[in-house]
C-alpha cells in the first residue's frame, strides 16, 4: 500500500510539471518570418508573397474587428475578417461558431490583356462547412504594425468545388485604425 501512495505521488507531481510547464497558445505564437510590410504563405505548397504596397491590417469598429488585405502583382490575395478582436492571441476560422464567424479567403485572378472582359476571379472561402478549418495568430501588435501566422483550408464554393490548403502562412503588417 506504502508503494502505490509513493507511485500516485510521483505521478501527481509529474503531472502538475508537465501541465505547468507547457506553453500557452493563447498568446499568439510566435512572429512566423514575413519580412516587413508583406504576407508570405504557401498555397498547396507553392511559395506565395504579397507586395507591401497593397497589404495591410486594419482595427476598425473601436477596436473589435481585424480586416487584413494581402495581394500580390499576379493578381492572387489573402483577406480575413477577424470579428471579436482583442490583440494577441489565437483566432479560429470555425463554421461551427453559429455567429460572429471569422473567416479567410484567397483569391486567384486572371487578367486577359487581350480582352478585358474574359478575366476571371476565382475565391476559395473558409471556413466553407461547420467544422473548424484553421486559425490566425497575432503574436505582436504595436502602434504600427501587426504581426503573426496563420493556415487553413478552403474551399471553392462558387466554382468548380476544389479545396487549396494554406500553410506557413505569416505577415508582418503596417497598421491602421478605423473608427
Amino acid at each position: 500500500m506504502r508503494n502505490l501512495r509513493q507511485f500516485m505521488v510521483l505521478i501527481m507531481t509529474a503531472s502538475l510539471v508537465t501541465l505547468t510547464s507547457c506553453s500557452s497558445d493563447d498568446d499568439g505564437g510566435g512572429p512566423g518570418n514575413a519580412p516587413s510590410g508583406v504576407l508570405v504563405a504557401k498555397v498547396d505548397g507553392t511559395s506565395y508573397q504579397s507586395m507591401e504596397i497593397s497589404s495591410s491590417a486594419t482595427i476598425a469598429n473601436g477596436g473589435q474587428n481585424l480586416v487584413i488585405i494581402a495581394s500580390n502583382s499576379d493578381g492572387n490575395a489573402f483577406s480575413f475578417t477577424i470579428w471579436g478582436y482583442e490583440g494577441v492571441g489565437t483566432y479560429d476560422i470555425d463554421g461551427s461558431v453559429i455567429s460572429n464567424v471569422n473567416v479567410a479567403s484567397y483569391t486567384e485572378t486572371d487578367v486577359d490583356l487581350n480582352n478585358p472582359q474574359n478575366s476571371t476571379t476565382e475565391i476559395w472561402q473558409a471556413p466553407y462547412d461547420n467544422s473548424a478549418v484553421g486559425f490566425l495568430k497575432v503574436s505582436e501588435e504595436t502602434d504600427t504594425k501587426l504581426v503573426g501566422t496563420f493556415q487553413f483550408t478552403c474551399k471553392n464554393l462558387n466554382g468548380d468545388q476544389s479545396v487549396k490548403t494554406i500553410t506557413e502562412g505569416s505577415f508582418n503588417l503596417g497598421k491602421q485604425i478605423l473608427d
